[in-house]
């Protein structure tokens, strides 16, 4: 699931901590994977620190659009529309206030919750623009997906949408409440879809047929068909990658990258290049979390 904020994430959550890691191997998710390649240190402090990170309107929105759209599809076809939609955001809402009470904190001054309900209004309307929910029938939805790799390295994340056709072709559906990307600028959605490809060609030995970006923030649908060819070099790429990220834990190079996205980012108090000092890494959460122990 992807809420289309400029750092990435809700709730600021990254790797389990040591305490709660339960045996889990180390693991890269597709948004991991970016922060890392958008600026090291950002990815030491989500996945290693942990800091907390105040929940964006944006996000939270995106997630109770989400939670809506996942809902929609326990109604039995014919009563998919717009208005059973739009009926379903209070009790979302209500659900992500009980898992985590500090959303409340996007709202908008006052006790009147349509300001905050009208812009998600928007989004669903522009959803049943785009596909006929009722002539669906999701294989799976808000799916978990592992690979453990050869070296130690579990690949993992949640696919929206898993869409299977009579003859077991796969598509795999991610919404989008953000804008579509410029032209050129689509390489970091494709990545995380065709890194979704690569753990479900694995899992199921079936490249995906189709994958599929629905952007509702401006209507767009772009789709794009994987080969085997791709899927392996997207491999590469997450091989290569996680190769760099335990190089900088092994020596302590969590470098920060300055960019257009840092005046989205909530740790430019802890952040060198904003005149700040992160705070001292703990090596234990460097070894569970990556897998590997830092240099003395």
């Amino acid at each position: 699931m992807s809420s289309d904020i400029p750092n990435g994430t809700e709730s600021g959550q990254g790797a389990p901590s040591p305490e709660s890691n339960g045996g889990r191997r180390p693991g890269l998710s597709p948004s991991r994977t970016n922060d890392y390649l958008q600026c090291p240190l950002l990815f030491r402090f989500r996945v290693i620190d942990r800091l907390p990170e105040p929940p964006s309107a944006a996000a939270v929105r995106g997630t109770l659009v989400h939670a809506v759209l996942e809902s929609l599809f326990d109604l039995p076809a014919g009563r998919r529309t717009l208005e059973a939609a739009v009926a379903a955001l209070p009790d979302a809402w209500r659900v992500l206030v009980d898992e985590m009470p500090q959303r409340v904190d996007v709202l908008p001054a006052g006790d009147d919750l349509e300001p905050w309900f009208a812009p998600a209004r928007e989004l669903l309307a522009t959803y049943f623009t785009l596909e006929d929910p009722n002539r669906l029938q999701p294989a799976e939805r808000e799916l978990s997906v592992r690979l453990a790799l050869e070296d130690d390295l579990e690949l993992r994340g949640v696919v929206d949408r898993l869409d299977v056709a009579p003859d077991g072709a796969l598509r795999v559906v991610d919404y989008k409440t953000g804008r579509s990307p410029r032209a050129g600028y689509e390489s970091s959605a494709l990545f995380q879809m065709r890194f979704y490809a690569l753990l479900l060609a694995r899992l199921r030995g079936r490249i995906p047929a189709m994958l599929q970006l629905v952007y509702l923030g401006d209507g767009v649908v772009v789709r794009h068909v994987p080969d085997e060819e791709e899927l392996l070099s997207t491999e590469r790429r997450v091989r290569s990658i996680w190769a760099s990220i335990q190089a900088s834990a092994r020596d302590g190079s969590w470098a920060p990258k300055k960019g257009p996205l840092c005046p989205w980012c909530a740790h430019q108090d802890v952040c060198p290049a904003f005149g700040g000092t992160p705070p001292t890494i703990d090596p234990r959460r460097v070894e569970v979390t990556i897998g590997v122990r830092p240099q003395a």
